[in-house]
């Protein structure tokens, strides 16, 4: 019987502590949120080693600043050599460019920027015009800038510049292009008509122009506002006229610029009567 009971109280004490493989304990939730903790900081420690976190992301990059900055310097130069090309003559500004032909660059990367804010570009009314007449039409482009409008037309394009950056562009003073006499059928002045010796251009295009040929000017709407220091497109108008064109388009539709279009006369008028020509005002662009 004692030996029974023995054997009894074995069973038992086995059953109470059975031996079964040991176990990790469970981790409470106090030691589970400082293993997240210690995970992230972890992970934060790597990503600030390998360029740092998300949050360090949403910061702007040096780099950004930096292009920022040159912006804005880049736009203060271009509104200073604007000024400068509207305020002298264009031999004053072929030399001025000769001199230093980085600024030409300077000039052309604000103003491709100014014309980012623009709803509609001039350019492209005059490349659409061009595109609905005969490719046969020789064409100048006074004051070309990238040559937009030779890259987009079937016709023959002269481009004339200050600067030439391009093989296709030739670098000259626009009142004495090398083109001859009576040798082209459209001459375009699209936002070229700077300096103050602005009326020897439309000169030279009278010159080249054959008879009955197109002369398109696209011009910043303000400066033909007499209300605000402008000319009086109707002064402008009749200059033009006096040298021997016929109007044939007046376009203030538009809010930022103006469309002129004139045929040259058949024959020159006989009376050398000395033309009157509105000054235009500057086109100088504010601080953004």
């Amino acid at each position: 019987m004692k030996e029974e009971a023995t054997s009894r109280n074995g069973k038992r004490k086995r059953q109470r502590n059975p031996k079964t493989p040991k176990e990790e304990p469970e981790e409470s939730p106090k030691n589970q949120n400082n293993d997240k903790k210690r995970q992230r900081d972890t992970k934060t420690h790597k990503s600030n080693q390998h360029g740092g976190s998300s949050a360090l992301s949403k910061r702007p990059k040096p780099s950004n600043f930096l292009d920022t900055l040159r912006e804005k310097l880049s736009g203060g130069n271009f509104r200073r050599l604007n000024e400068k090309l509207y305020t002298c003559s264009g031999k004053e500004a072929l030399d001025y460019f000769n001199e230093d032909p980085t600024l030409f660059d300077m000039y052309h990367t604000g103003y491709q920027q100014q014309m980012t804010n623009w709803p509609e570009l001039p350019v492209n009314s005059i490349i659409s015009w061009l595109s609905s007449r005969s490719s046969s039409l020789v064409v100048a482009d006074f004051g070309c800038g990238d040559a937009r409008i030779a890259k987009s037309v079937k016709n023959k394009v002269f481009s004339f510049d200050l600067v030439s950056k391009d093989p296709s562009v030739i670098a000259c003073d626009m009142s004495n292009t090398p083109l001859e006499s009576s040798s082209v059928d459209v001459a375009v002045f699209c936002l070229s008509l700077m300096g103050t010796n602005y009326s020897s251009y439309i000169k030279e295009a009278h010159r080249v122009l054959r008879p009955s040929g197109w002369l398109l000017i696209a011009e910043v709407k303000s400066r033909f506002d007499p209300n605000n220091g402008g000319a009086d497109p109707k002064d402008f108008v009749k200059a033009v006229s006096d040298l021997g064109f016929s109007s044939s388009l007046k376009d203030f539709s538009n809010k930022m610029f103006i469309l002129l279009h004139f045929k040259k006369k058949e024959q020159l008028n006989s009376n050398k009567k000395k033309i009157e020509w509105p000054e235009l005002k500057a086109c100088l662009y504010k601080r953004r």
